[in-house]
């Protein structure tokens, strides 16, 4: 299985201009690394006229749906329609800033697997949560309140990014041998939820403070099957030496 390298630009850059160079130079670079799949995310304004064939890509969140009267936001049959394979739902940007809910976001999850589109689910504890040692429960609270409803089949083709609040962009190193406790706990979850086969066909990748020394230990000793980059995505050397590293 190839890893997931996915970049998340979030509010950036700040022109068209920038965006398709960052875009260029990335994917013009990377065309050797065959062994990993890439994806971009960039803003919303931007995904027409960045997408095309040469790498997959997604946007950084979705509304519940189709259509209607709903000022500011983007339906998945929009992102269809433009190309867009990925949608990232439930960053924890999303839930600390913008005040998403489990509930919200489970609307949106069951939206978009019922589209062509393939959910990049996000998860993930905050300091005080880790510090007192609720780390698995906040998970698995998460967990069961965004999957509800989900069917088995459907429930196969969700990316489950696991994003520990206190190491997004803090530069913080979350040891790997605890990120892999975290990847034991969700697929011991998913096999409960719905059945070991589903656990094994979701993939459990990680996003925290990504950069290119520490993505292969987060591959390899964590066993994840991919990263989710935020801040390391919008520099071009340091992407490309992610992607090279995994």
């Amino acid at each position: 299985m190839k890893p997931l390298i996915i970049a998340n630009w979030k509010c950036n850059p700040t022109t068209l201009n920038e965006a398709k160079e960052l875009l260029n130079s990335v994917v013009e670079r990377a065309k050797d690394f065959n062994n990993v799949e890439i994806v971009i995310c960039p803003p919303f304004v931007f995904l027409s006229s960045l997408i095309n064939d040469s790498t997959a890509f997604g946007a950084q969140n979705c509304y519940s749906e189709d259509k209607g009267a709903f000022t500011g936001e983007v339906s998945a049959l929009m992102l269809e329609d433009l190309g867009c394979k990925y949608v990232i739902l439930g960053h924890s940007e999303r839930r600390n800033i913008f005040k998403e809910t489990n509930q919200e976001i489970n609307l949106k999850l069951k939206k978009i697997l019922d589209s062509s589109l393939i959910p990049i689910l996000c998860i993930g504890e905050n300091r005080e949560d880790r510090e007192e040692g609720k780390t698995f429960e906040i998970l698995g609270e998460q967990l069961e309140a965004c999957l509800n409803g989900a069917s088995k089949e459907k429930a196969k083709k969700i990316v489950l990014a696991y994003e520990p609040v206190w190491a997004i962009g803090t530069g913080k190193f979350a040891e790997p041998s605890k990120i892999e406790e975290v990847r034991v706990f969700i697929k011991e979850f998913l096999s409960k939820k719905f059945d070991e086969d589903v656990s094994n066909e979701i993939k459990i990748i990680y996003g925290g403070s990504v950069d290119s020394k520490n993505v292969h230990s987060y591959l390899t000793e964590s066993n994840m099957s991919g990263v989710l980059v935020g801040g390391a995505s919008l520099k071009a050397n340091e992407f490309l030496e992610i992607i090279k590293s995994a």
